[in-house]
Formats: structure tokens, C-alpha cells, sequence
């Protein structure tokens, strides 16, 4: 999830960078300095230690010019670096991203890009599929929720590569990509998929009977919460008495947005969610109210509600504001920021933890539904059918035990 409440200018001085132009300092009792534009960066002598160490790859990248027999480019070397750096932080969510995936990430959370059309995350050393859109290359090449994602046009990618893939996948509009893809009782397999532009309709709703209303809502980019409180107006308008929300396979997106989402239904000031930072400074958000304040909810969940709509889950059902019915949600409790570091290039960096307003962190355990209900895998393969999902018909059949 990123909080781009948080975004801010932050010009990166890589410590590369810093000895190759010898701005080090020696400083004196136990501290290292070095000058960058608005200051001074102070650290110990134990650190200074360890940073020293990297003047040997400049000395071996001296090595390279004279013997390697082949292109050798500055940027792409420190870029190397800088991207091995947050590797060896094991945290697929902190990511160094060059231009180029940059203005992709950008693209996905104004709602519109290239690519294939599908949703991702990392499920520890693989990644998986959690959701493929309609209409698109993916879905029309049969790939399926649960789907492990192995190569992108021949290069090997693992959970902690999840911004590397998503950034391969993506292209010009017209062009051809690879995957290697595997599936349980069908092994590995390739996909030859022609990329294609991709709108994303994050809200969705329709009336499913004269009282029941059923939005769906697949991400929170930036238009997210306007889109939603539309559809919630709309539908409010022909006879809603109670509402089903699908968030199954909704890996997340911006913080603001579902905060603004969620004030639809919860009480003006009332805590929505609490994030804790390594400093163990908390930051609360609250709600500022909204029109649908005690309308009767039915939320369904999956493996692939991640991040953003586990927050969502997680107030509604702290507040006893509705039944979740499904499966138990991803369990992503961590907040990045993105961190600009000049050039169209950005840090994405986790920088807190979140917290349910009754203080629980999901980070690794998720959100246990009210009513588990399963979705048989068998069914994935076929055109999908309301009328013969589970998890929707016991929602639905909750739905209309709340109508008064």
C-alpha cells in the first residue's frame, strides 16, 4: 500500500556516488560526515566501516575498463548497485525503480498502461496471479488466479523481483512477451502474449435485485474513492437497502484512497487505521464521514485481498459494520512512501507498519472471514458465473437476512 500523503522530495546521494566524488569526510570522534545540498548525513565510525568497503568495486570497475572487453555505463553500474542494495532487505515491497518503471508504476495507479493485464503478488520466493482483467491478452491466453508467474521473457523472477516482473510484463502497446508460467496438475508451461493497452475500471456496481446492490472494486488508484461513492449514490438512488462489496483479489493500492472510501460507512472522527513507524511514532486516520452510514454490508474476501482493502476489511469489521464472507485475506501490513531520487527515478520503501482501529498488525496472518466459504479451483478455468460462485451466494443470502 503507499501513502502518498507521504511523498516527498528526497534527493538520493548513494553512497557510491559519495566516494567516488570524495565527499566523505572524516569528522572526528566517532563520526563520518558527508556534504550534500541542504546539509550534512552523519553517521558512525562503524558504518563508515562498512561504506568504505564499496570504494574496492570502484577500484575493480577500474579493473573492468582496462580489461573487460565489452560496454561498460556508469549509470547502469550504480543503478546495479542501488537495486542490489534494497534486494538484500528481503522486502519485495522496497524497490529502487529506474525511469522507465517508474513512469509504469505511475501509469497503473492513474488507472491506464500497457501490458497484460494481470494482478500479481509475492507469496514469499514465487509470484503469483491473483487476478487476470477482462479482455485482456492474459485472459484471453487462459491464464488463471494461482498461476506462479517463473519467467518474464526468459529471465528468472522470484517474490523478491515483483516490481522487475510487473515492469517486464508492461511494454509498448503491439509488442510480444514471454512467460513461463506453472500450475498445479498441468506443470510448467509457456505464454506468448501481444501487449495491449489496458483501462482499469477500478468500481463497477449494478442493482442485483430491487433491494441489493453489488460493487465491485479491483484496486484503489487515484480515482478510486470519487468512482466508488458515485456507484454508492447511484445505486442508492434505485432502492439499495443493503450492499455486497467485493474485494476479492483487490491487491491494494493508495492509502488515502480507501480512507476516503471507508468514511462512507463509518462515523466522522472515528479511527479508520493507525500506522507505526520504527521510530514508534503513530499516525492515525480518520474517517470524514459519508453518506451510506449504517446500511447494511456484506464484504467478500480472498487470498488476493492484500494491503489497502485488508484495511478496508479490517475497519469495517472492527466496527462491526458488516459480515465478511470468503476466504482469509493476503495479509500485507506494511506502508511505503515513495521517495523521489531525481531524474524520473523513485525509492519505494516500506516505512511503517499499519494497525486495525482495534490495534491488530495483519502483516503475515491476514483477516479471517466471518463465513469461510471456499472457491473450488475447478471453477477458475470457466467463464466466470455469479450464479454459481459459492462465495456470492452465501453473500447474497446473508445480504438479504440484513434487509429489515
Amino acid at each position: 500500500m503507499i501513502n502518498l500523503n507521504s511523498k516527498k522530495k528526497w534527493i538520493i546521494i548513494t553512497i557510491i556516488i559519495v566516494i567516488v566524488t570524495n565527499t566523505l569526510t572524516y569528522l572526528g570522534s566517532g563520526f563520518i560526515g558527508s556534504l550534500i545540498p541542504n546539509g550534512n548525513v552523519t553517521v558512525s565510525r562503524s558504518d563508515y566501516n562498512e561504506i568504505s568497503k564499496f570504494e574496492k568495486l570502484f577500484l575493480v570497475k577500474a579493473e573492468l575498463d582496462q580489461y573487460y572487453d565489452g560496454p561498460i555505463v556508469d549509470s547502469v553500474l550504480v543503478e546495479g548497485a542501488i537495486k542490489g542494495m534494497t534486494s538484500a532487505l528481503n522486502d519485495p515491497y522496497t524497490v529502487f525503480m529506474n525511469k522507465k518503471e517508474y513512469d509504469d508504476f505511475n501509469a497503473t495507479t492513474q488507472g491506464n498502461y500497457s501490458g497484460v493485464g494481470l494482478q500479481v503478488q509475492a507469496d514469499g520466493d514465487k509470484i503469483i496471479v491473483v487476478d487476470i482483467f477482462e479482455d485482456s491478452p492474459a485472459k484471453k491466453a487462459g491464464i488463471l488466479p494461482k498461476d506462479v508467474i517463473e519467467k518474464v521473457d526468459g529471465k528468472v523472477v522470484t517474490g523478491k523481483d515483483l516490481e522487475t516482473a510487473v515492469t517486464l510484463m508492461k511494454g509498448q502497446e503491439g509488442t510480444t512477451v514471454k512467460l513461463t508460467l506453472s500450475r498445479e496438475g498441468k506443470g510448467t508451461f509457456d505464454v506468448n502474449l501481444v501487449r495491449a493497452k489496458i483501462n482499469i475500471v477500478t468500481v463497477k456496481g449494478e442493482m442485483i435485485d430491487s433491494q441489493v446492490g453489488l460493487i465491485t472494486v479491483s484496486m484503489f488508484d487515484e480515482n478510486t474513492a470519487q468512482n466508488f461513492k458515485n456507484k454508492l449514490t447511484e445505486l442508492q438512488g434505485k432502492g439499495m437497502k443493503v450492499l455486497i462489496l467485493d474485494l476479492r483479489s483487490n491487491p491494494g493500492g493508495l492509502l488515502n484512497e480507501c480512507v476516503d472510501m471507508v468514511s462512507n460507512f463509518v462515523d466522522k472522527g472515528k479511527v479508520i487505521v493507525s500506522t507505526v513507524d520504527k521510530n514508534n511514532k503513530s499516525q492515525k486516520y480518520y474517517s470524514t464521514g459519508g453518506g451510506a452510514i449504517g446500511m447494511p454490508m456484506v464484504i467478500l474476501t480472498n487470498e488476493g485481498t492484500a494491503s489497502a482493502s485488508e484495511i478496508f476489511a479490517g475497519a469495517i469489521r472492527d466496527y462491526k459494520l458488516g459480515t465478511l464472507v470468503g476466504k482469509k485475506t493476503y495479509g500485507k501490513g506494511v506502508v511505503q512512501t515513495l521517495l523521489d531520487t531525481g531524474d524520473g527515478t523513485a525509492l519505494k520503501v516500506t516505512i511503517s507498519k499499519y494497525y486495525t482501529p482495534n490495534g491488530e498488525n495483519i502483516n503475515h496472518t491476514g483477516i479471517k472471514p466471518d463465513v469461510d466459504v471456499d472457491y473450488p479451483d475447478n471453477l477458475r478455468a470457466l467463464a466466470y458465473d455469479r450464479n454459481t460462485d459459492p462465495q456470492f451466494i452465501k453473500a447474497m443470502e446473508i445480504a438479504k437476512s440484513k434487509i429489515k
